[in-house]
């Protein structure tokens, strides 16, 4: 047999990826290792492509979608018609999750006027967000494709309704790294005591090395589980464990050329020095009382306002990309904590304040201008009753991905700034209309980058956060 071709007949990935010293192994480690100029550190800060507005995201999901048309899409026309039958051209051939026949238009029961130098029409279920109308670029034109929560989740944090892609947090800390070396560059805050409706794939890293996907903390209790040293061993013992640890996997790393190799040595050395740096950061005993009021929080507590100051303090101190969820805002109005009555008056009292407090803070702190704040849910509520809830005294409304609203503030966005609008029922966008595609590649934009040049390569192909779609709604940038 030619020697040639029993080489290549006995030659295997293993053997080629050991022998090679530039080959597909090497180009992937050389990949991670992009812009560090140690070659240890994947989160090492990076530039985007061109000069950023934005130098880190807080992002603020209401696990469950806010009513849009009792919070920030006052609709005069839906209210003179309320309990009236819904036009027929406006539920033809569409499905909805709970409702199904004929059903009653429903005007907002919430008493509205107009904030800021803008007259932002506002309700009176968000008073504290009357004060800071000035500072939101509020987009009342947003659709998107799904109507069920996880899909449409996973859609606006992956770009995907489906599972394994990786979430606007782990692209952008992909593309910029963090800015301390001692903490998280994605860091993941959850409240109301409930995970996502996409579970940890809606802050996950997909096909991204791990390194990059979203770190839990608590405001409670150990900031992060199984962080801590075991009962019984020493700093100094835990270093030599984590040396010897590295060693080994720093063979594996030259034998295989496998990245995840490298993500695992550089995920041990960030946990051992988030060991000293997390619990300082996340300890909100160190703020003074007057700013423990200003936000609602409470020392030892767990709650919103506990992680819109803890999101303070971490992008205070260099992380990139803050995700908050809180659960607790889908009103169908099943019973009374989810009506758009009282129920929606108590669980707003629990958000507006806490994020009002967050953007007053920021911009106290000269933080504000470079600051991206984003807020909103999966999709907007219909405007008609939901069907199972349609006979009873507590009002409440189905899943809508047709029109609803989101909103921005600071970080190169306009201030005091309304875009788009759906029609006098808010059934569909009457003008301006802005795709959660549309979103994520002004977000991308505001924090540098071109959305279609920030790619990965998986499975022969490159992939995007806004896959094939999505463009830059330029006219809200500052």
């Amino acid at each position: 047999m030619d020697p040639r071709i029993e080489y290549a007949a006995f030659s295997t990935r293993r053997h080629f990826l050991q022998q090679s010293t530039a080959g597909v192994g090497a180009m992937a480690l050389a990949s991670l290792m992009a812009g560090d100029a140690s070659g240890n550190d994947p989160l090492a800060a990076a530039k985007p492509h061109f000069p950023a507005k934005a130098k880190r995201v807080i992002y603020l999901h209401m696990t469950g979608s806010p009513p849009n048309l009792d919070m920030f899409d006052y609709k005069p026309e839906l209210e003179q018609r309320d309990d009236q039958d819904c036009p027929d051209h406006f539920i033809e051939g569409k499905t909805f999750a709970f409702t199904s026949g004929k059903p009653k238009l429903l005007g907002s029961p919430r008493k509205w006027k107009q904030c800021g130098s803008n007259g932002t029409w506002m309700s009176d279920a968000i008073p504290n967000f009357h004060k800071t109308a000035d500072d939101m670029c509020i987009v009342h034109s947003m659709y998107t494709d799904q109507f069920n929560h996880a899909p449409a989740e996973l859609l606006v944090l992956t770009g995907s309704p489906r599972s394994g892609r990786p979430s606007l947090g782990s692209w952008t800390t992909y593309g910029l790294g963090s800015e301390n070396e001692n903490l998280p560059g994605f860091v993941v805050l959850i409240s109301s005591g409930v995970q996502p409706n996409g579970g940890k794939n809606s802050f996950g890293s997909g096909f991204l090395p791990s390194v990059y996907q979203g770190v839990q903390c608590r405001s409670k209790g150990d900031p992060v589980l199984y962080s801590s040293d075991p009962a019984g061993m020493s700093r100094g013992m835990r270093r030599m464990s984590l040396d010897a640890i590295r060693d080994l996997n720093q063979i594996q790393a030259e034998q295989l050329g496998h990245p995840e190799t490298m993500t695992r040595i550089a995920q041990y050395e960030l946990a051992f020095r988030m060991q000293t740096a997390v619990p300082e950061v996340m300890d909100i005993s160190q703020e003074s009382q007057k700013t423990l009021d200003e936000y609602g929080a409470e020392v030892g507590g767990a709650s919103l306002a506990n992680n819109c100051l803890l999101a303070r303090r971490l992008v205070e101190s260099g992380v990139r990309f803050v995700q908050l969820f809180d659960w607790g805002w889908d009103f169908h109005g099943t019973g009374a904590a989810t009506g758009i009555q009282k129920g929606l008056t108590d669980k707003c009292a629990t958000m507006d304040k806490p994020i009002a407090a967050l953007i007053k803070d920021l911009k106290q702190r000269g933080l504000f201008e470079d600051t991206l704040i984003v807020w909103g849910g999966e999709f907007g509520r219909t405007p008609f009753r939901e069907g199972r809830t349609a006979k009873g005294k507590i009002l409440g409304r189905d899943h809508y991905p047709d029109a609803f609203t989101m909103w921005l503030a600071g970080g190169g966005v306009k201030g005091g700034f309304d875009y788009g609008n759906s029609d006098e029922l808010g059934f569909n966008v009457a003008e301006k209309p802005v795709h959660i595609h549309d979103l994520q590649a002004t977000i991308l934009h505001l924090l540098g980058f071109d959305h279609e040049q920030l790619t990965y390569r998986f499975q022969g192909r490159d992939f995007r956060l806004t896959d094939v779609h999505g463009h830059v709604v330029k006219d809200l940038l500052a």
